[in-house]
């Protein structure tokens, strides 16, 4: 079958049109940004990328099947073609994943507002040391897995980045309602996508609706210290709910957090008996709960009854996703760190980590507000007191602030909030000129410095420009 992607270039797309060709189909795709290192890759699999939209084009080419990215709106001329010839077939990318792969497969779905590359990623790795040859999805590079995607052995589990981002312009649907769990994961749940979502209470409905379509047979593996799941999950009757966390109340118990300049430590109990314990360099209790997750919910994919028939000895040596938490330099008087972090949980978090591994270093945030969220007001008071658990802060203008006019995260006032509370704070006009206020020498202490990068984007290019200067 020949299929066509409107967007290939886009990371879930890339990777959905990997694994297709993977499972023999003939590959095509049209994009606007076709560059490294998404584009090799296709290359390199055998896939046909077009530049540009074009009707004619796809009306002369007829595929069997188009798969309409989020990229695709109506007046995408590509879009407009697919409406007005009602015998072309089209799909979204989960509806093609639902139809063409999950179907028949024990499916592994991790969603949440945060960590769910990470889980994805740690449930794939341990299932991988158990011998289960899973395939996979992921919405990242992952530094433990030879690629982002792979169909895995026919027959074997899936395990899938659930997200909770609408399918298709046809489709508002959040992705992970097509994806047919088996176990279901739930990391945790915040409101974010402002784009999509209106408030939290719109956030935790489609949580809901995924709820809902896990079967009798199955389970929801729930983060049970987060009380936005626990509300949801106490009127979930038709199958089992396992919770994972630090309290007693869980049915997997996370013991005895540990960190240090050394790492992380922690000990997994299971129905009140130990696990394993983990001795690893990920950082945060929050990554330990990724990994808690992760391990119950592969175990439980594995051995319904006994999620222990998985052992934990994959995590000593994991070394996370890229960009997530991500030690780029780490010299005695220098550790420069990126992260994905674009939520203020997710920057609050990290930073603790950070202190916790760093505590005589200068904790130096750097955060450039990108996302649909994060470059809005809604949560500025909210990164302002992330912000605050750094000792000195750098701020660059909300991106598109231009086009959000007074609803744009204001990065002058929040610098002035933390000027007020004692910190060193900047807002710089671009990410150039942050870059040339850090490398000053007036930057520098005589204590060692922890610099983070947070942005969910490409931060002007400066992240690797300071590593390489500073």
């Amino acid at each position: 079958m020949q299929i066509y992607f409107i967007g290939i270039c886009g990371t879930a797309m890339g990777n959905a049109a990997l694994l297709m060709r993977a499972l023999g189909h003939e590959v095509v795709g049209s994009d606007t940004g076709i560059y490294p290192p998404m584009s090799d890759h296709l290359q390199r699999s055998g896939i046909t990328m077009l530049e540009g939209w074009s009707a004619e084009r796809l009306a002369k080419l007829k595929p069997d099947l188009v798969v309409v990215g989020n990229v695709a709106s109506r007046g995408h001329p590509e879009v407009e073609w697919l409406l007005q010839n009602p015998t072309q077939k089209y799909v979204s990318l989960p509806e093609l994943l639902r139809n063409y792969l999950l179907n028949d497969r024990r499916n592994l779905v991790v969603a949440g507002t945060h960590g769910k590359t990470t889980t994805t990623c740690l449930a794939t790795v341990l299932l991988r040391a158990h011998g289960a040859e899973p395939g996979w999805l992921v919405g990242g590079v992952p530094r433990d897995l030879p690629d982002s995607s792979s169909p895995g052995k026919s027959g074997a589990p899936f395990v899938i980045e659930g997200d909770e981002y609408d399918s298709a312009f046809f489709d508002k649907r959040s992705k992970f309602i097509q994806y047919l769990p088996r176990v279901l994961a739930l990391n945790n749940i915040e409101f974010d996508h402002a784009d999509i979502f209106r408030d939290l209470e719109d956030v935790l409905r489609t949580f809901s609706h995924g709820l809902r379509v896990v079967p009798g047979n199955g389970v929801v593996v729930a983060n049970g210290d987060d009380k936005n799941i626990e509300g949801l999950v106490k009127s979930v009757t038709w199958c089992p709910v396992v919770r994972v966390g630090v309290g007693v109340h869980n049915d997997a118990v996370i013991a005895g957090f540990k960190e240090s300049a050394a790492g992380a430590s922690f000990t997994l109990l299971w129905k009140g008996r130990e696990w394993g314990r983990v001795n690893w360099s990920l950082p945060g209790l929050f990554n330990a709960r990724n990994a808690a997750v992760a391990a119950v919910s592969a175990g439980l994919l594995m051995n319904p009854s006994d999620p222990t028939v998985l052992k934990l000895n994959a995590l000593a040596t994991f070394q996370g996703v890229m960009r997530r938490q991500q030690v780029l330099v780490n010299r005695a008087d220098l550790v420069v760190v990126e992260d994905f972090g674009h939520h203020p949980t997710a920057l609050a978090c990290t930073l603790d980590s950070l202190r916790a591994r760093y505590p005589q270093h200068e904790l130096v945030a750097c955060f450039e507000p990108r996302s649909n969220t994060a470059a809005r007001k809604l949560m500025q008071n909210e990164f302002q007191e992330a912000l605050a658990k750094a000792d000195a802060v750098y701020l660059v203008p909300a991106h598109r602030a231009d086009k959000l006019g007074s609803e744009s995260f204001d990065s002058a006032a929040v610098v002035t909030a933390l000027k007020a509370l004692g910190r060193n704070a900047h807002v710089a006009p671009t990410a150039n000129d942050l870059l040339t206020q850090l490398l000053s020498p007036m930057a520098k202490t005589s204590r060692p410095r922890c610099v983070v990068f947070f942005s969910n984007g490409a931060f002007g290019g400066i992240i690797s420009q300071f590593a390489q200067q500073a």
